[in-house]
């Protein structure tokens, strides 16, 4: 396996949007086992997702995410909401956008769709579980897949 050295690889950014404490506690350990050179940069709403994005308030020297992992039920604007401004606005639509939810809810994961999600991912329960995924995300989206290169909105 030829392995690309850390000198050489773009540092890619990774924007978690979830507002329980425990999933991005176990998200951050997840990433740390499976990929630590990846910065990992939350925000807990959807209102604090766009202002990430768009980089205003305490978000202005925020980098533009190369992935967003995206929770559905959140606070203030939900995940369909963000979701939706995202893939409408040229400066962040190329932006691949994987929904991480508990839901399994057809209709949840046909309006992801709808809008344009890359993926939909249901969390999994056990830490095994959920290192698992996180360790395919790193593998295919982060290793595996070319990423575009975006400019930043300002």
């Amino acid at each position: 396996m030829i392995e690309i050295s850390k000198e050489n690889r773009k540092q890619l950014q990774v924007l978690l949007v979830e507002d329980s404490l425990g999933d991005v506690r176990l998200t951050r350990e997840a990433f740390r086992e499976v990929n630590d050179t990846i910065p990992l940069h939350v925000v807990s709403d959807g209102v604090e997702a766009m202002s990430f994005l768009e980089r205003t308030g305490e978000h202005e020297n925020a980098p533009l995410p190369d992935l967003i992992l995206l929770d559905l039920n959140l606070p203030r604007m939900d995940g369909r909401e963000v979701l939706g401004n995202i893939k409408k606005n040229d400066k962040f639509k190329m932006i691949p956008v994987l929904i991480l939810t508990t839901s399994e809810a057809e209709v949840d994961i046909n309006n992801s769709y709808r809008l344009h999600a890359n993926c939909y991912l249901i969390k999994p329960v056990q830490f095994e579980e959920f290192e698992l995924l996180v360790k395919s995300v790193n593998d295919f989206w982060l290793t595996k897949v070319k990423l575009p290169k975006l400019e930043s909105p300002k």
